[in-house]
Order: structure tokens, then sequence, then C-alpha cells
């Protein structure tokens, strides 16, 4: 997708604009917020289960380069090769050759957002072959042009009556009344004709196995199987830190996955691929192409952000962010969005380029409280903010700003006088109606909704009052 993180806050002020996008979001993150808490609440095991993904997760990392040797080694014994890759075009070079190899025209493919990462559907395009997304969602954006909003609900943006519309006008036999099930029926029937006739299949992988060389993929549809078992060849394109060592320990992370991602307590399909087909098989590719992606995660391995290699793209974190509810995933300009996005975004391009991401994020820490495997995202995004600031990446009025500030902080009567007064001055703005609807400096928020009252004083009445009772 076209990068445009630079432009975040003109991303923001078209999402504000559109009211149907709101709609979309609320109906999602309603839903997957109340299943997190039933899911919780029916799963006492969670607090050491992630206590354990998150070490498991830390020591992989620590011994990347020996896992990611055994990995290759058992992936090419089960009669797989193996590609690195350094950079995005490096990735897509080696898959588009292969693809150019075979003379493949089509390509199905199932969702992996390491894909959208390095560039592939534009590479393929380029290259003059077709791609079929085969996830329903996927397929949606596909029609409509758009890029994914969602890791794991690429069409999120989306009401189901703008569906509805888009598949009447698109689908050669549309079956369209409104309801979910035949949405999905008019989808499959679109799809599984080309599921047969694809040339080669490309996936992602949630996860890759080392002491087996297994490539895992997990979807609610069942179209991995579909899209990985009729080609002739199957390309797995991954990014290095979704390694595990041992299948004990991937069982462990498919625990928490489908219930961090959506409430449940597993996927619908979860499938080791194992090579391609041997003597013997009924079915399954000829030949299996697995390409190793970095792109910038051996300099994450050895920075302050290691912590977010941790991440199994779950979505849970932009699912609970304030930020993200109210734009949605297109505003962040980028393939990752949502609070992993603001840190993943300047790892990945520059902090110069995507400074206004961290920076959209109030430090809420509700991410880090839904973040399976615990990645202080709060702390990492300030860092990044630190990182701005040392190196003069942070706009001159801001600057400006935060110097008085910091003026008045270190003269704590004169900043008590500052905040009572400040605090005085918009009571008397919010009168009896409680609430501001215009505030010279604050436009960015009273544009779109009002501004409450302070309540009770400032901070340090609200202390003191604590303190006596």
């Amino acid at each position: 997708m076209k990068q445009t993180s630079h432009a975040f806050k003109a991303n923001v002020k078209a999402a504000l604009a559109q009211p149907n996008l709101r709609v979309a979001l609320d109906r999602t993150t309603d839903l997957l917020q109340s299943r997190r808490v039933g899911m919780l609440e029916a799963f006492p095991q969670y607090a050491a289960a992630r206590k354990a993904v998150e070490q498991i997760k830390d020591h992989t990392l620590a011994h990347l380069d020996h896992y990611l040797e055994e990995f290759e080694k058992n992936a090419v014994a089960s009669g797989a090769k193996v590609y690195w890759a350094s950079t995005p075009s490096q990735a897509t070079e080696i898959i588009v050759g292969i693809c150019k190899q075979k003379g493949a025209k089509t390509t199905t493919r199932v969702k992996s957002m390491l894909g959208e990462e390095i560039g592939l559907p534009e590479a393929l395009a380029q290259a003059g072959i077709e791609r079929i997304e085969t996830d329903l969602a996927e397929h949606i954006i596909q029609l409509a042009e758009d890029p994914p909003s969602h890791i794991v609900m690429p069409a999120m943006h989306k009401t189901r009556e703008e569906v509805e519309t888009l598949f009447r006008e698109k689908h050669r036999e549309p079956l369209a009344d409104g309801q979910v099930a035949t949405l999905v029926e008019s989808a499959r029937q679109e799809l599984r004709p080309k599921y047969m006739a694809a040339d080669i299949g490309i996936s992602g992988a949630n996860f890759i196995v080392a002491d087996t060389g297994s490539v895992v993929t997990v979807t609610n549809e069942g179209n991995s199987e579909l899209t990985t078992t009729p080609p002739p060849v199957h390309i797995v394109n991954v990014g290095i830190e979704k390694l595990v060592p041992t299948m004990e320990h991937c069982t462990v992370f498919l625990r928490l996955l489908a219930r961090a991602a959506l409430g449940t307590e597993i996927t619908q399909y979860t499938t080791f691929h194992n090579g391609p087909k041997r003597e013997g098989d009924l079915d399954g590719p000829e030949e299996m192409h697995i390409v190793l992606v970095d792109n910038h995660r051996t300099e994450m391995l050895d920075s302050f952000l290691k912590p977010m290699l941790r991440c199994i793209r779950c979505g849970a974190c932009m699912n609970h962010c304030p930020v993200y509810g109210a734009v949605g995933g297109h505003a962040y300009g980028a393939v990752y969005p949502g609070p992993m996005g603001a840190i993943l975004t300047p790892a990945m391009s520059s902090l110069k380029e995507a400074g206004d991401l961290p920076n959209a994020c109030t430090l809420n820490g509700r991410c880090q409280e839904v973040c399976p495997v615990n990645i202080p995202l709060p702390d990492l995004m300030r860092k990044l903010r630190e990182k701005q600031w040392r190196e003069r990446l942070t706009a001159r009025p801001y600057r400006f700003s935060l110097g008085m500030w910091a003026a008045l902080a270190k003269r704590p009567r004169l900043y008590r006088v500052a905040s009572r007064a400040g605090v005085r001055i918009l009571e008397l703005m919010a009168g009896k109606r409680g609430f501001i609807r215009s505030l010279f400096g604050a436009g960015g928020w009273t544009k779109y909704r009002d501004l409450p009252s302070p309540q009770a004083g400032t901070f340090m009445d609200q202390f003191k009052q604590g303190r006596r009772r």
C-alpha cells in the first residue's frame, strides 16, 4: 500500500469526516471487547499462559540465529526450499522470480500482513500475475481496491450494507440479500473455482517451528488449506520473528492467539505444513518455497524496540485503543495500524517520516494490558518520543510549548497558581452546560467533540482530598 504515515494528521481529519466509519468500528470493537471479558472469565490460566509465551519469545529472540538455522535445516530435510531476504525488494524479487520460473499466470493468496509489508501485491501486479485474495475480508477489500485497515479483520472499516452493495456490483452471480450468511455464500461461489485453477498458492505464517521445520497457518475459513493444497507450488513469506523453538511451545501460543484476537478458544483451522507432497500423499503441492524476511527486524533486535518482536499479530492492542477506535486503520497510512503500528512503522521506515504515530497515543496503557505477550507498548512509544526530541525531529511550536510547561513545572508554586487559574477559566467557559464547544489552541479536539469541564479542581486538589479521606 502507498505509505502516507507522514500525512497522519490529514488522514485523521478525513477519517473523522466519515460517519459510516465510526459505525463500522463501533460494531466490531464493542463485540471484541465484550468477548475478551468473557474469554478471561472462562480461561483462569490466562495470566500463567501470558507469562509463559513472554518467556518463550524472549528466549527465542536471544538465540534467534541458532533457531533460524535449526528451522532451515529441518525445513530443507522435509523437502522445502528456504530463501533469505534482508529487504522487501529482495523478498518480492524471490517470490516473483519463482512465479515467473513456473510460468504462473494466477496466484491465490491467504492473508499475510508480511506480504503487504514487503509490497507483494504491487510486485505481482507489475509482473502481470493475477492475485486472488482468498480470505473473505481480503476479498472484500480487493474488490473495493482498499488497503487493509486491521491486521486480523482487514475489512473492519466496511459496514455490512457496504459489502452487500459491493458484491452486487462485482460478483458474477451475486447472492446479496443483506444477510451475512448469504454474503458469505456469494463470496464462496465467486472464489471456489479460482482455488482449483491457481498456478501458485502464496501464504504467510502465524508461526514457524524450529525443531520440525513446520509452517503454521491459522484461519477460521479454511481458505489457507484451499490456497496451499491444490496448486502445484506453495510459497511462504514470513518474518524471522515468527519463530518458536518446538511444537510444544507453539501450542501455548495457539491457546492465546484466538483468545486475544477474537475472544474465542481456538480458530476453526490450524494447519502445520511440512514440506511438499510426499510419495503416497493424496494431495498437496509438488514444491514448497519458504522466504524468510528480515526488513529491519535484526536492527530492532539490537535496540530498545526488541520487545516489539514478541508480537504475534493478534490485533488486541488496536481493538482496545481509543485512537484506533475513533479513526480506524487507514489513518495511520501504513501496513500496521494502531499501537503496534505506531512502533513498527517508524522502525521499518523512519521516525522522521512516521513521527506523528507514537505522538497520537494517549498513553492510557490499555494496549499493554490486553497484549497477550505483554509488550510494553506505551513505554516504547515514550522512548520513540524521547528519541524524536533528542534528534530535534519535533516541530518548533511543540518544543516551545513543552519548554514553557517545563519552565512552570520547575517552579511548583507558580505551577499551582497557573493550574488553578487555568481550571477556573475552563469552568467559567463551560458554564452550566458542563462542556466547551470551542477553545483556542484545542481546535483539533473541539472540532469533532465537546471538551468536558474540569472536574473537582486541579490534580493536586484532588490528590490532597484523597489523602484526607
